[in-house]
């Protein structure tokens, strides 16, 4: 793993974590470890990559010193809207780049985003392609890699209204 990859996975776990999803201890330390031999340097770093199993309850603290001193913490929007929103752009950009599994994507913006915020109409074509992965069938006559290619497709789609919209503000 390059440094520039472990800092990417930091990031990530820290939105994960800002976005409500639970994260494991063992994962915050591995995290750590990883960031350590790719080269990142934070004081906390080296403490969070040693904790023993014991010691597992310090790791999100000391995972969120590490995001401090790294600049990496992220805080969502104060707004639940706004966190919900902020976190379906989030999903959408991860099923976009090919980081995340498009039916699990589809899946948490659907059940995690999409319920909380009234099922907003921009979201309704990634909720599709959730019920369409969800409940794929092979008599469907469509194969599963083309709803999954369906559902990257919309993501894109999804991700270039959020660019047209802020090109506009």
């Amino acid at each position: 793993m390059t440094r520039d990859d472990s800092l990417k996975q930091l990031s990530h776990l820290a939105r994960e974590r800002a976005f409500g999803r639970h994260v494991g201890s063992d994962r915050l330390i591995q995290a750590g470890l990883d960031a350590l031999v790719a080269g990142v340097d934070s004081p906390s770093l080296a403490i969070l990559a040693g904790l023993l199993r014991s010691e597992e309850p310090e790791a999100p603290e000391l995972f969120d010193q590490v995001l401090d001193e790294l600049g990496l913490f992220f805080q969502p929007p104060a707004d639940p809207r706004a966190a919900k929103w902020a976190a379906a752009y989030w999903i959408a950009g991860q099923i976009a780049d090919g980081s995340l599994d498009p039916a699990t994507g589809t899946h948490h913006i659907w059940s995690d985003v999409a319920y909380d915020l009234g099922y907003p109409e921009e979201l309704e074509p990634l909720v599709h392609c959730a019920h369409n992965l969800d409940g794929w069938e092979e008599s469907w006559g469509v194969s599963f890699e083309k709803l999954n290619q369906e559902a990257v497709e919309e993501a894109r789609k999804f991700l270039g209204k959020q660019s047209a919209t802020e090109a506009e503000d």
